[in-house]
């Protein structure tokens, strides 16, 4: 598998956002009642993160890095201070143009969303893509495969969550489990399977 490739793979199932580093919970618990919303909330993810984390690259390379303006004689400029407002600005604009869209071509899985999809611009899986990118100092393509593998693990992760929801819908529970006590559990128990990865990429 080439470097793009296991970048990808470890995006999406070894650093998995909510099952290995517990970032974006907010959303993964709350629309992982039903399928449908849970595979919208995972296309969204796809899209805003695919498609922010390479633009923010863009952005930081040119603009806000150590020595991106030596071009102009500034050389000694550093802006990186701001890379966490530019970001949050940049993915904003995404996602406004993402509930534009939603609105206009899929109504009921935008009323589904409800509040949840406005906060995808302070999502803290989506910022931390974003600040990773930066951290690791991934060039344009890993920054785009990278974005993608994360979209895709949150997508993964949460499409698995609420099936198993759906099914336990029917299931005779204790009251005390009943709910999110449930749902924490299970997201529990699904970061213990997903850690396996982890352990993979150790030991590759």
């Amino acid at each position: 598998m080439n470097d793009l490739g296991a970048l990808f793979m470890r995006a999406a199932l070894a650093e998995n956002m909510p099952l290995t580093f517990f970032l974006g919970l907010c959303t993964f618990l709350a629309l992982s009642r039903r399928p449908g919303t849970a595979l919208g909330l995972g296309v969204a993810m796809i899209v805003v993160l695919g498609v922010a984390t390479p633009l923010n690259h863009i952005v930081y390379r040119a603009l806000l890095a150590p020595g991106a303006w030596a071009w102009a004689g500034l050389r000694e400029v550093d802006l990186s201070y701001l890379s966490l407002l530019v970001f949050i600005g940049i993915i904003a604009a995404l996602v406004q143009l993402l509930e534009m869209l939603m609105d206009r071509f899929m109504p009921g899985l935008h009323a589904a969303f409800g509040v949840f999809l406005p906060l995808l611009a302070i999502q803290c899986a989506i910022i931390a893509g974003s600040l990773f990118m930066v951290e690791r100092r991934y060039n344009l393509a890993e920054s785009a495969v990278f974005g993608l593998g994360a979209g895709a693990g949150f997508a993964l992760a949460v499409v698995m969550l609420a099936a198993i929801r759906t099914r336990l819908a029917y299931a005779d529970l204790p009251a005390g489990l009943r709910g999110l006590g449930m749902t924490f559990i299970l997201a529990g128990l699904m970061s213990l399977g997903f850690s396996a990865f982890a352990q993979l990429v150790v030991l590759s």
